[in-house]
Formats: structure tokens, C-alpha cells, sequence
């Protein structure tokens, strides 16, 4: 009687051993896969993330270009439509300042001041980061003149910059800023040669901002013309707040805040100064 008693208890802790390895076995697989999800579903958000972030380059490359195409006749309208699961485009008036400078008889007579605006998409760096102090230039290539010289010359700066802390808070941003586009062509005749040097400057102003929807809207206005004769030289030079993100990446550049062109004072100079404002609406 004595030994039945002890097989049956022996038979029943092998009965049971099987069961709690099984529990055991089962609750650390669940432990894993919950472990490999949440890895799983942390990288993928993050590449969704840089997928807008690169996106967001090229979107602001093209504002770039269409602002151009604006920029030059009035009334013309262009939208450009994003998606963005993270980011979104603001627009900060009063970003910069350029004045154009031109001197004539001998001293500084004519100033020009125009005070444009920024387009910028930004992500918050806890969806995004590179790191702080992190500055890529875009667009164009050029970046040891303050102006922009050719036919084919941009009139538009496109950057990105991660500048940490600012007051408006956490962000890498890819920036759009106006810059002045320069040309330059002579006139030879039998009195002599006249040079002419052109300049465009795009001034980007705050337009309506339903935002209805994920898209940018440019609109060229009025277009501010003026001829000056007999020119000495002209100084272009930009100002801009201490500590913006402007400032920060503008002093990556390799240019300063201010420069000369190169003028020859043999012949008569001619400069024709074009200041184009365009509307900049969030959302229509």
C-alpha cells in the first residue's frame, strides 16, 4: 500500500513539470515579440520621419524655383501641394534685411532696404534629429558670394540647419531665403560703352494661411523698378536678428555681411534695380 502511495506521487510531479516549462517558455516568447515590436515599430516611424525629411528638401528646392518663376510677373499664381506625416511649413516675417548701397559722385547717395520673409518646414527633433549645430547646404552649390551671379542664377538660398535651443522651439528646419541675382552686359556705340548691371531681389511677404490643406501658394505682386545712371560702385550687404537660425546659418557660409561688385569706372555704369514682393499663403 505504501508503494502505490509514493508511485502515484511521483507520477504526478512529472505530470506537472511539463506545464510550467511550457508557461515559463510561452511568457518569454511574449516578452520577446513584445520587445521586437515596439523596436520594430520605433524604426519604422523614425524612417517615416527621414523619408519626410528628405522629402522636404526637395519640396523646398522646387518653392525655391516657382518663386523665381512668380517672382517676375504680377499677378501670377503657383501652389505646391505636400504630405507630411511630422512636418509643416511656417512662414517668419522680417527674417532678413538687405541693403543695396550704390554710390555716385564720389560718396553714398541712394539706399535701398528691403525686408523679406522665410519659408520654413519644420520637424520637431523628438520625431527627427541629426544633431544640434547641424548645418546642409541645398541649394545652389555657390555659397562664397552674398549675391548670385549668371542668367541662371537662383534668386533663393535653400538650406537645412538643426539649431538647438531656440525660443520658438525644438526643430530641424530646411529654410528658403531670398538672395539677389545678379547680370551684367555692356552696350558698345560710337559715343562709347555703357555697362548695365541688373538686380532682382524676390521680397517674400506673409499672404493668407487657412491651412485647409498641406500646400504653399506664391503670388507675384507689384514690382518695384528703378534705373540709377553715372554709378561709382554698389555695396550689398545683409542684416539679420543675433541668435536667429538665419544667423546661425548664414555664418556657415564663406561670405560676410556685406560686398562690393566689381564696377569698372571707365565706362558709364548703369544700374537697374528690380524688387519683386511675393505673397506667400499657407493651406488654400
Amino acid at each position: 500500500m505504501m508503494l502505490f502511495k509514493f508511485a502515484r506521487k511521483r507520477l504526478g510531479k512529472r505530470g506537472i513539470s511539463p506545464v510550467i516549462s511550457t508557461v515559463i517558455m510561452t511568457g518569454a516568447m511574449v516578452a520577446i515579440l513584445s520587445v521586437t515590436l515596439v523596436f520594430a515599430n520605433n524604426f519604422l516611424w523614425t524612417r517615416v520621419a527621414e523619408g519626410d525629411f528628405n522629402s522636404s528638401k526637395q519640396l523646398m528646392q522646387t518653392v525655391g524655383l516657382q518663386i523665381d518663376d512668380v517672382a517676375w510677373t504680377a499677378g501670377r499664381t503657383e501652389t505646391i501641394s505636400y504630405g507630411s506625416q511630422y512636418g509643416d511649413v511656417i512662414f517668419q516675417e522680417s527674417a532678413l534685411t538687405y541693403n543695396i548701397t550704390v554710390e555716385r559722385n564720389g560718396f553714398p547717395d541712394y539706399v535701398v532696404t528691403a525686408e523679406t520673409g522665410a519659408i520654413m518646414f519644420v520637424f520637431p527633433t523628438s520625431r527627427y534629429s541629426i544633431t544640434n549645430n547641424y548645418f546642409e547646404n541645398i541649394f545652389p552649390s555657390q555659397t562664397s558670394s552674398l549675391t548670385m551671379n549668371g542668367t541662371s542664377a537662383p534668386v533663393v538660398r535653400v538650406f537645412a540647419v538643426e539649431k538647438l535651443p531656440m525660443a520658438d522651439g525644438s526643430y530641424i528646419r530646411v529654410v528658403v531665403v531670398p538672395t539677389v541675382r545678379v547680370l551684367t552686359s555692356n552696350i558698345t556705340t560710337s559715343s562709347g560703352t555703357t555697362n548695365y548691371i541688373r538686380m532682382y531681389l524676390p521680397v517674400l511677404s506673409a499672404g493668407e494661411a487657412p491651412r485647409l490643406s498641406q500646400s504653399i501658394t506664391l503670388t507675384g505682386g507689384s514690382i518695384d523698378a528703378r534705373t540709377l545712371n553715372d554709378i561709382a560702385n554698389i555695396t550689398v550687404g545683409v542684416s539679420y536678428d543675433s541668435g536667429s537660425v538665419i544667423d546661425f546659418a548664414f555664418s556657415q557660409f564663406s561670405f560676410g555681411s556685406e560686398e562690393r561688385l566689381s564696377i569698372s569706372t571707365e565706362d558709364d555704369v548703369v544700374l537697374e534695380l528690380y524688387l519683386s514682393e511675393v505673397s506667400v499663403g499657407l493651406g488654400f
